[in-house]
């Protein structure tokens, strides 16, 4: 309902699937990893303005091993211009 979208670098993926497998449980934690390092993040940087209705979300990854962290960049989507009705 906030008409956005989200893109994940290859990194974002890679940092993901890192925290979000298990040797002994496979990959179920995965939802539980991407609802604590993505949606809870983005809710913040939506709530606190930093990222807007309609924007399309980069998400990244700033550091390396366990001091790697996600980062979060809004972009506009790009508008297509509405064409008059010929008449």
């Amino acid at each position: 309902d906030k008409d956005m979208g989200i893109e994940l670098t290859k990194a974002a993926k890679v940092l993901l699937a890192t925290r979000g497998y298990d040797p002994a449980m496979g990959a179920r934690p995965l939802r539980r990893t991407i609802q604590r390092e993505i949606e809870d993040q983005l809710s913040e940087k939506i709530l606190f303005g930093e990222i807007h209705t309609g924007d399309i979300v980069v998400v990244d990854v700033e550091g390396e091993g366990d001091d790697a962290k996600f980062t979060f960049a809004g972009n506009a989507k790009p508008r297509i211009p509405e064409i008059a009705p010929s008449v």
